[in-house]
């Protein structure tokens, strides 16, 4: 699937989320990492999810500006 400036929402439904606002909002909210950590590897991913977002990143797809604001929503604030 290639987009142009894909959403949260649609890398949501990427990964088999689901990408309703509640949702989005909620797995944000119960998935959150430590600044040192690496989005990637993080545990809640399965293999498929992880290979999707480490090549999003890998190959600066259309997909690598999503996923990195996916990874700043996911640090944990103080």
């Amino acid at each position: 699937m290639s987009l142009n400036n894909p959403t949260l929402a649609e890398l949501f439904k990427q990964l088999g989320l689901s990408a309703e606002k509640m949702h989005i909002d909620r797995f944000i909210e119960r998935h959150q990492l430590n600044s040192h950590s690496d989005l990637v590897t993080a545990i809640f991913w399965t293999s498929d999810q992880r290979n999707f977002l480490r090549e999003a990143i890998a190959e600066d797809s259309d997909w690598s500006e999503v996923v990195d604001e996916l990874a700043s929503l996911l640090i944990r604030k103080p």
